[in-house]
């Protein structure tokens, strides 16, 4: 039997395997910052499958030196990266994939109709916080690199899976495999793609503005500037600065540029008291980038958009908003539609669904931007995960995806790295 034949046989057969696999992650909770319990777990599978495994703490000294590198409150203490390693026999090309452990909070048990960490069947379906964001990613590139080693098909090129942590809140755990040496000829992102093939993603830029008011009681309320007034002008003023981007950006991968770059508060904070006249607003929120743009300008011109549009307000005007960027930030980044590992991937998405891939942007922030702008490695996103239930209450994973995510890594896998 060809070993192509044999290894998509092997998944087939080991369905419920894989799903099971899928259930396992679920239900271990890995909230950001409470990652260690499911990476014990997967690094004692990838040892039963004979693979080398570096178990490893970022070292957040290191990391602060980085130009990459977003603060965070919190250290890494039992919270390692895992890293399994296969090395070739020679003759192949090497491949890294690359997936995140952790998961946003569920939320209210009451919001969900499976429980959020139950991993239940039902309807097709895998249910369950991480279910898609990106558990479902994880199964795939684990089970993928099983199927290969279980039909005793020896690689010519190395096989490198990461499991990060970290990636909700900073990505620090991918830059800190890239600081330590992992890179490939080509890589792979198992992040939450519906099943399209995502050259590039875009970047996250979170801000926050402080409105002053001017203090005064409520009984002369006249006297005073009113900061929820004000702070509602200056939303006004985001959005202003999303509807000009929306009408002036364009990008291949985005042919719907709108969902691409949202801009928006998330967070108005104002007042203390029912009855105490507000005079401070805090608004929070978020912007997004496209390949291609540079950061830094963007933040610039958003800076001086939002003064310019509030300047005729008589208050503001004198006393402008204070942008302060912090929190999460990201790059966006992109590699070629026709960049070799591109191809592979998308040939054999082909030669194992019968139809063409949908070659698009990732409409949320990635890992990518590490491994190709500092990591020598240019990588694809690709997973089964539905982006749509990204962080959604109830979040689930399609079981039919995720086995020909599977078959479609494995077959890339084969190609890439050859048959020894």
């Amino acid at each position: 039997m060809d070993s192509r034949e044999q290894v998509l046989d092997w998944i087939e057969e080991n369905r419920d395997a894989i799903v099971g696999f899928l259930q396992d992650l679920i239900r271990i909770p890995s909230v950001t910052g409470e990652e260690g319990e499911v990476q014990k777990f997967i690094a004692r599978r990838l040892k039963e499958m004979g693979l080398a495994v570096d178990v490893f703490e970022p070292d957040l000294a290191a990391l602060r030196k980085h130009p990459a590198f977003v603060e965070v409150s919190r250290g890494y203490e039992g919270r390692p990266n895992v890293v399994g390693i296969l090395k070739g026999k020679g003759g192949g090309k090497s491949l890294l994939f690359n997936g995140h452990v952790d998961v946003i909070p569920a939320g209210a048990p009451e919001s969900w109709q499976h429980a959020s960490w139950s991993g239940d069947l039902a309807d097709g379906r895998v249910y369950g916080r991480g279910a898609a964001d990106m558990k479902a990613g994880l199964a795939a590139m684990t089970m993928a690199m099983k199927a290969i080693l279980d039909s005793g098909i020896r690689l010519g090129g190395d096989v490198i899976l990461e499991y990060t942590v970290d990636e909700e809140l900073s990505g620090n755990g991918t830059l800190a495999c890239v600081m330590k040496g992992y890179k490939a000829d080509g890589g792979i992102c198992c992040e939450t793609s519906s099943m399209r093939v995502q050259p590039g993603s875009i970047g996250r830029i979170w801000f926050e503005i402080k409105v002053k008011g001017k203090a005064a009681g409520i009984q002369r309320r006249w006297e005073g500037v009113n900061a929820i007034d004000k702070g509602y002008r200056v939303t006004q003023a985001v959005s202003d600065f999303e509807r000009v981007r929306v009408g002036r950006l364009s990008h291949p991968l985005y042919p719907d540029i709108r969902g691409a770059i949202p801009c928006m508060v998330g967070v108005f904070e104002s007042g203390s008291y029912h009855s105490a006249f507000p005079d401070s607003c805090l608004l929070k929120g978020s912007m997004a980038t496209v390949p291609g743009e540079d950061s830094a300008a963007v933040k610039k011109e958003f800076v001086e958009f939002i003064r310019q549009k509030v300047a005729d307000d008589p208050w503001l005007k004198d006393h402008p908003p204070e942008v302060v960027f912090t929190g999460y930030f990201a790059e966006p980044s992109a590699i070629p539609a026709d960049n070799p590992i591109v191809r592979v991937l998308c040939r054999n998405f082909t030669e194992v669904t019968g139809r063409e891939p949908v070659i698009s942007g990732r409409e949320g922030a990635a890992d990518i931007r590490f491994m190709n702008r500092y990591g020598e490695t240019p990588t694809v996103i690709f997973g089964p995960g539905m982006t749509e239930q990204m962080h959604a209450n109830n979040e689930w994973a399609n079981i039919e995806d995720l086995i020909q995510a599977t078959k479609i890594l494995s077959q890339t896998i084969l190609e890439w790295c050859r048959i020894a």
